[in-house]
């Protein structure tokens, strides 16, 4: 991605430090202010392309331009026609040569307040854009922060024409490395899944057009975007795409939709589903997906562990990082959750696993500690996972995965849910559980996290697991292997990967120890005579003397 594009990856940190010279410090606040105008200046490209296509083709098209708009509060006005704002004036292209206080004044009080507006007032977005603020204090700012998104934009459509990498793409990737600056995460146990262990999730449960896809704490929605283009990338090359080049995790990846029908877009737009319970990344989450060409994505404010939460048994795919270390108010959680734990860890597999529909399959990073966590909420899960569901996978991570924001070790759950919480188990669902060891994740391990070559442990991942046998995977001393459920259930359904696996001890040869003191002896004196070695009385030479006598 933009590892290859050093001037893209300047100009980005040239918008960042800007920003936070020109007064806005947090990160968060940074990101959802360029986020504002990332999406201003897309609107007004994306516009004038679909105005260019129909022209080409001869399909009616009409601009959101076009026309008049008039602000929400003056429509119930009794002339309401002389507050119409001229929808033009609000296209980036036009305002971008307005003076440094008139272009501030005129995006925070009549282009921004459109933005809100744009997908009318019953959509999912005007809702959650409802509480959003364009806060950029001084013209200067304003005049900088467009003109370097403008270059952005240019630098991008000349990677584009390039590399023959789609446009979209481009700016989807542009959008992401924004989001992963987001150095303040980390609270409350939130931070970004890296996109490569995404990826890697999405060709492992391989989600489906028309399956149902959610994920109960969406954050920005990296999980959903997965899902989006893992679809997209397999309908385009079921469609005949030969253009598609593996990016530099090895993935193939795209989340241009030019290839689907429109009836496709909007099936695959129907099933994705996001919640989380921070309004700000609910915000980001459904730009991220909009920059990647969801028109409008169904992400929500919603606290998925709480009482008012009562979805269940309705999504046939669930990909999901969930808050570790957080705890939620024991009076809060809701009543169809068993546990009897407040460790949102443990709470959230369970309600993943209620989520489901029977066969359907869920990909869920967890802490490490859940593996083999001691206290009886855990193993009450993990009995869950291996007798209500069929437990296809442990994939344990190393600790600097999720660095810099968080050392924790953590792995990938991946099972299918066969028993429903109310039937009785006639007979457990997993049959052998597929144990693998990454050690690698193709970046360094360290707080830089920088691109190493090849793709660690990744592919191979992708290839073994496909390709899993409970015949042939029985080496146990193996990076991989599976093992029976008779063995998980003698250790008390324990899943951590370092009990099931085997050392390997090498066999190592000494010489003999008269050997080893002739050549320690020769060492300190040389080739000397067996006399003039006895008449040194004194050092070390004695004392090796004196132990091949010992030996003799």
């Amino acid at each position: 991605m933009l590892q290859n594009n050093p001037e893209l990856k300047s100009k980005i940190d040239q918008l960042w430090n800007k920003f936070w010279s020109g007064g806005i410090s947090n990160p968060l606040t940074a990101i959802e202010q360029i986020t504002y105008l990332l999406f201003m200046k897309r609107l007004d490209e994306l516009d004038h392309k679909r105005q260019a296509d129909a022209e080409w083709t001869g399909e009616s098209f009409t601009s959101k331009f076009v026309g008049n708009w008039i602000p929400p509060e003056y429509r119930n006005q009794d002339n309401p026609a002389q507050y119409a704002v001229d929808r033009r004036t609000l296209r980036w292209s036009e305002f971008k040569h307005m003076h440094a206080e008139e272009m501030l004044s005129h995006v925070q009080g009549k282009v921004f307040p459109f933005l809100k507006d744009m997908n009318g007032s019953e959509s999912n977005f005007t809702h959650h854009m409802r509480n959003a603020v364009f806060i950029i204090p001084k013209p200067a700012l304003m005049v900088e922060a467009v003109k370097t998104i403008d270059e952005i934009f240019e630098v991008m459509e000349k990677d584009s024409q390039e590399k023959g990498q789609a446009f979209q793409d481009i700016q989807g990737d542009v959008y992401e490395f924004l989001l992963s600056e987001i150095a303040s995460a980390g609270k409350n146990g939130q931070f970004r899944t890296p996109r490569h262990i995404i990826k890697l999730m999405a060709e492992l449960v391989q989600p489906q057009l028309g399956q149902n896809i959610a994920d109960p704490a969406c954050g920005t929605g990296g999980f959903l975007l997965g899902a989006y283009q893992s679809i997209v990338t397999d309908l385009a090359q079921k469609a005949g795409a030969r253009d598609l080049k593996p990016d530099e995790d090895g993935f193939v990846r795209t989340s241009v939709s030019a290839g689907l029908t429109e009836k496709a877009q909007a099936i695959l737009e129907a099933t994705l589903h996001g919640y989380d319970i921070d309004s700000t990344m609910v915000r980001l989450g459904l730009m991220n997906l909009m920059m990647h060409g969801v028109d409008e994505p169904d992400i929500d404010y919603k606290d998925t562990l709480s009482k008012g939460f009562t979805e269940e048994a309705c999504y046939d795919i669930v990909m999901a990082n969930p808050p570790f270390t957080g705890s939620i108010d024991k009076g809060d959680i809701n009543e169809n959750l068993t546990l009897g734990t407040t460790k949102t860890e443990l709470l959230f597999v369970e309600n993943i696993y209620r989520l489901l529909k029977k066969g359907g399959t869920a990909g869920v990073i967890v802490p490490q500690g859940v593996l083999f966590g001691s206290g009886k909420a855990f193993k009450q899960l993990r009995q869950t996972l291996v007798e209500r569901c069929d437990l296809k996978a442990v994939i344990t991570m190393p600790s600097g995965v999720f660095k810099p924001y968080a050392g924790v070790s953590t792995a990938i759950l991946l099972f299918t849910k066969v028993w429903d919480a109310k039937d009785k188990v006639s007979q457990p669902a997993t049959e052998h559980v597929w144990f693998y060891e990454m050690q690698a994740d193709g970046y360094s391990l360290d707080d830089k996290r920088t691109k190493q070559e090849g793709y660690g442990d990744l592919q191979d991942i992708v290839a073994k697991y496909h390709a899993r046998s409970a015949e042939a995977d029985t080496d146990r001393t193996a990076q991989y292997f599976m093992v029976p459920r008779a063995d998980i259930e003698a250790e008390g359904f324990d899943l951590s990967l370092s009990r099931y696996k085997e050392d390997v001890f090498e066999e190592i040869e000494y010489e003999a120890p008269g050997v080893i003191l002739e050549r320690l002896l020769k060492a300190e004196v040389g080739d000397s005579d067996a006399g003039a070695l006895a008449g040194m009385q004194g050092g070390i030479v004695k004392e090796l003397l004196e132990l091949r006598e010992m030996i003799g």
